[in-house]
């Protein structure tokens, strides 16, 4: 007979609540012994012990095997593990104040340069092309790190032999002119290609980096551009020129680099990592494509599971590993939120979104004004707690594109819109055209764009009746404006078109009875004038015949006039 377990308080806190949970249910069950559940589920007897003795949250794959042991609904206990995670984190923040040693998906700063690992040798070969060359390119692929090297490297690397360093990252609309300084990196290089739509703008932002690395002033320019876009860099005749013998790869980090990166920065924060852990990630990273961020990930949601100093193996599976733990944290949030939330939340995600062509797709900075819907404030919160989006005074972004992939159902959803938020994304840029220029009529939608906008953002019946300004799940109240804008020229452009053309009509109708009733009144006169010639010759022939003097040309003449009489 197995040992007796220990009593347990479910009001503790979430862990023991859902332990007590789960013994209630083997109860219910029948009072299964582990070992015959252990057949069933295919975990040993401890395990399964383990996961109803209240120590920690078990992982979500054994608690639901040993509900499916049971016989439980596993959806309904799915949700119940959720809950008690959630809960069980949220009093683990409020007990513990220690900053993260992990960022997550948030990209590192100068100012996180302590926790920054891994690459010293790829920051000193940066630094030493930029000492050398006054353009270099750093390229890499999504998820390689680049603007953390840049930015919690190169910055602080380089900041006692420069005096003035400048960051930009372009957006959707480039300065024109770039800013004096000694040291300008350009993060995100690729933003100039995938959100600016004005050729004539990338064309000047582009020049004028180019004319800063050739000015007498000595300055350095590094750009941090994403290995899809090489391509577009490539084809810019000056630019490539420039970077021909300064572009840098960005290489994936060694086994011994992301042990550094592991270890170091909880060393820093007095944590220990289990070595079985270490070596778990390192086999799951090493070679992984745009792994680091979902590393990051990782750790930081180990972290929050830790139990005292120490990051566990089991926490780092209870979080989901490399490639569950994004998916994870964003299904634990999409699940808090009503149905009438998870759909303006979907909304509000896919405008941070730039659907590629011909490359991957990109995540594209918004204003807040643009995402100022209802919710949008306790949305956004909530993304910013989990750390999947950053928040600006001004602007708000995915905090890493790895979250268009790692994210299932957002993958989904941007696969299920993409035609939509390609013309959502052109809607935007009208419409804040259109307001820039003091809502010029000629800036408006028509033709082909403006069916094309009423058909995706209108229903059927407002459509029809030319209402969009009522349709406001997708819209923003400018885009709303601006398409209601269209509508109405739309239909006053149709109004005097009609008129016109109603006018024409008519005067066409007039021209025509004016046109008939002259062909009637010449048709008269010809008719009456051979009449009277008649008359006439009819008379000539009456005075020949009374003069006797030529009777044969009297009736001619009498024969010829009698038909036209009257």
């Amino acid at each position: 007979m197995g040992r007796r377990e220990q009593p347990l308080d479910p009001l503790a806190g979430p862990v023991a609540r859902f332990a007590s949970e789960l013994r209630k249910l083997r109860q219910e069950a029948g009072g299964l012994t582990y070992r015959a559940m252990a057949r069933r589920a295919n975990y040993s007897p401890a395990v399964l012990a383990q996961a109803a003795a209240g120590d920690r949250l078990p992982s979500l794959p054994v608690a639901l095997a040993y509900v499916q042991a049971c016989g439980g609904d596993a959806e309904e206990w799915r949700a119940r593990w959720h809950a008690a995670d959630r809960e069980a984190l949220e009093r683990a923040a409020e007990q513990d104040d220690a900053p993260a040693p992990y960022l997550g998906l948030a990209r590192f700063e100068a100012e996180d340069r302590e926790r920054f690992f891994g690459r010293t040798e790829l920051v000193e070969r940066l630094a030493g092309l930029s000492r050398v060359h006054r353009l270099v390119l750093l390229v890499g692929a999504s998820g390689s790190g680049k603007s953390s090297l840049v930015r919690a490297g190169l910055v602080p690397y380089l900041r006692g032999e420069s005096r003035s360093i400048r960051v930009l990252t372009p957006g959707a609309r480039p300065p024109c002119e770039v800013p004096a300084a000694e040291l300008i990196i350009v993060d995100q290089f690729e933003e100039v290609f995938a959100l600016c739509a004005d050729p004539a703008a990338r064309g000047a932002f582009v020049d004028a980096l180019l004319e800063r690395a050739r000015d007498d002033s000595g300055s350095r320019v590094v750009l941090a551009v994403r290995a899809d876009f090489f391509g577009h860099c490539a084809g810019h005749g000056a630019l490539a020129e420039a970077a021909r013998d300064a572009t840098l790869l960005m290489s994936p980090m060694s086994a011994a680099e992301l042990r550094e990166a592991i270890i170091r920065p909880a060393a820093g924060a007095g944590l220990v990592v289990e070595r079985e852990l270490t070596a778990r990630i390192i086999a799951e990273a090493e070679g992984e494509p745009g792994g680091l961020p979902l590393m990051s990930h990782a750790l930081l949601e180990t972290w929050r599971r830790r139990r005292s100093r120490a990051l566990t193996l089991a926490a780092y599976e209870a979080a989901g590993g490399i490639h569950g733990s994004i998916a994870r944290t964003s299904e634990d949030l999409y699940a808090g939120l009503t149905p009438a939330q998870q759909e303006r939340l979907r909304h509000l995600l896919l405008r941070l979104v730039n659907p590629g062509d011909d490359a991957q797709d990109t995540r594209r900075p918004a204003d807040r004004a643009e995402l100022a819907t209802e919710d949008a404030e306790l949305l956004l919160e909530r993304l910013a707690e989990a750390r999947l989006v950053t928040l600006g005074e001004e602007q708000v972004d995915l905090a890493h594109e790895a979250l268009l992939t790692a994210w299932p159902r957002l993958r989904s959803w941007i696969e299920e819109d993409r035609e939509q938020i390609r013309l959502q994304r052109r809607l935007t840029e009208a419409a804040t055209a259109w307001r820039d220029h003091d809502r010029d009529p000629g800036g408006l939608y028509r033709g082909v764009r403006l069916s094309a906008a009423c058909e995706q953002f209108t229903a059927p019946d407002e459509h029809l009746n030319g209402h969009p300004e009522m349709r406001s799940e997708k819209l923003t109240p400018l885009e709303r404006e601006f398409l209601a804008a269209s509508v109405a020229a739309r239909d006053r452009e149709r109004r005097s078109r009609t008129r016109r053309t109603a006018a024409i009509s008519g005067l066409l109708v007039l021209t025509l009875v004016a046109a008939l009733l002259a062909w009637q009144q010449n048709a008269t006169s010809q008719t009456r004038q051979r009449e009277a010639e008649a008359r006439r010759a009819i008379g000539v022939a009456e005075s020949l015949r009374e003069t006797d003097l030529d009777p044969d040309t009297a009736r001619r003449t009498r024969g010829q006039a009698a038909p036209v009489a009257p």
